[in-house]
């Protein structure tokens, strides 16, 4: 079964609010009610209806939220906790894996030494070792990104309904620019990523991949040596700047001329979200963010020229544009993800030394400078950096006939946080002595969510309605990390 964007039957849209199958007083059908039913078929201009949304918002007295934003580190595949953020050092190789640990700058905390630069900015982080990943699977990547355990598209058929937390901050805090789109995110897969969902497709990613010129990886993770050309911004041939003004003035006409039937103004709304939009195409601003030839050859060479390090310096990018949320797929492989390293000896996934082995030291790197790159300009405390996968990774090692594979461990696993102006240089809760369970202060998704609208600015007691029209809270069995406040 295919779990993609194209395959979801999304029932609300960006005219959802113009209801064109309400019957208005006694009339059952009225020209109205036509027009509104041919404005619902236009749903498709979801940019419009953030626009829409984010006005709504400041009439609502919530032009005020802090100018907050996030950048998910999607650690697509589940990483082994024991392997990262919680060694075992003590135990027997089964249970430990083959690497060694190391002290970090903060006394008493250990971690994999494949994670030196880590280790040196210890107290620029917190590691939760004890959050419950429950129900969580992957390809679909849904629970944790989600916050909801019956986000399971692989058992439950309407799995993939539950709209992204930051698809959530999107509606409900909206960007930081009026010029940006607030949930951003660079994917390998479709099915590696948390949607809209109930909340409609307006609230689903915009997809940055081909917005920048970025190298090209293999599903092996090996550079093609091509690039994917930044293509989104680029007009087509014969397609120039006039000449989209030119049919953006063509379609105003028109839509001057169909509002004199409109006595409510919904047209007028229509047209004044419409020329904002393209205003966001059009304009420099959104441009400008996906542009690393903006950077100085200094930090593009700081950041490195892997496919992942130059995304995480459009991520640094995008949420000084504006952008509220940015998610990083990295993953090489469009299946269950790079970090899936169960050690079938399929490339890249491999066991926990051939598999995850190469992919700390990249991440390390990856994560410190963007960290470092955020104090630096100082945004760090209004930029929330967090680094997880859907799970951890069983104790015993040696799955699949390897010596050292780790299979899905959806019992405990561990995450990281930087910024956001949170307390840091932490270790929140513990795994057993073997890492097998939690031994204490269980961190859920919903506690996740929590935290993250909590710092966004979003109440707690957010609802979004289902199918059937029943609500359904944003924040279930969870309350803010307050070890972080």
């Amino acid at each position: 079964m295919k779990f993609g964007p194209h395959s979801r039957t999304h029932t609300q849209h960006a005219f959802t609010a113009f209801n064109p199958l309400v019957p208005e007083g006694l009339v059952l059908h009225s020209r109205r009610n036509m027009l509104k039913a041919s404005l619902a078929g236009l749903a498709g201009l979801s940019v419009p209806g953030l626009l829409k949304a984010s006005d709504q918002l400041q009439l609502a007295g919530k032009s005020s939220l802090p100018k907050k934003s996030i950048i998910l580190l999607w650690m697509t595949g589940g990483p082994s906790h024991i392997d990262t953020w919680d060694p075992k050092p003590d135990r027997p190789i089964q249970n430990r894996g083959p690497f060694g640990v190391t002290q970090t700058s903060v006394p008493g905390i250990t971690i994999t030494d494949m994670l030196p630069k880590q280790a040196a900015m210890m107290d620029r982080f917190t590691l939760i070792r004890s959050v419950d990943p429950k129900m969580s699977s992957h390809q679909p990547n849904q629970v944790m990104q989600t916050s909801n355990l019956l986000a399971t598209p692989r058992t439950n058929r309407k799995g993939d309904r539950y709209p992204a937390m930051a698809s959530i901050v999107a509606k409900h805090h909206g960007a930081n620019h009026p010029g940006m789109p607030p949930y951003v995110s660079f994917m390998k897969h479709d099915s590696h990523i948390a949607w809209g969902g109930y909340l409609g497709k307006q609230y689903d990613p915009f997809i940055a991949n081909e917005a920048a010129d970025l190298p090209v990886y293999d599903m092996v993770g090996n550079d093609t040596g091509k690039t994917s050309g930044g293509k989104m911004f680029q007009f087509a041939p014969g397609l120039s700047f006039d000449r989209m003004k030119n049919r953006r003035d063509l379609m105003l006409q028109f839509d001057q001329m169909r509002s004199g039937i409109d006595q409510a103004g919904s047209m007028q709304a229509i047209d004044s979200y419409s020329r904002r939009a393209y205003d966001m195409v059009l304009g420099q601003r959104v441009q400008d963010a996906f542009d690393l030839n903006k950077e100085s050859p200094e930090t593009r060479d700081r950041y490195g020229k892997h496919l992942w390090c130059q995304q995480a310096l459009l991520a640094r990018r995008l949420v000084e544009a504006g952008s509220s949320f940015v998610t990083l797929d990295l993953s090489y492989h469009t299946a269950s993800g790079t970090w899936d390293n169960h050690g079938d000896n399929i490339p890249p996934y491999g066991g926990i030394k051939n598999g995850l082995g190469p992919l700390l030291p990249l991440f390390d790197h990856l994560l410190t400078t963007l960290v470092s790159d955020l104090e630096e300009r100082s945004i760090l405390d209004d930029v929330l950096v967090i680094a997880m996968g859907e799970f951890g990774r069983s104790p015993i090692s040696g799955t699949q006939g390897s010596t050292d594979g780790r299979n899905h461990w959806p019992v405990v696993m561990s995450m990281c946080l930087a910024g956001g102006g949170m307390n840091h240089g932490q270790v929140i809760g513990a795994s057993e002595h073997d890492g097998s369970e939690i031994k204490h202060r269980p961190v859920r998704p919903g506690d996740l969510a929590a935290t993250i609208y909590r710092y966004m600015g979003v109440p707690l007691d957010t609802h979004y309605i289902d199918d059937k029209g029943r609500p359904i809270f944003a924040v279930e069995n969870g309350e803010p990390i307050h070890e972080l406040f």
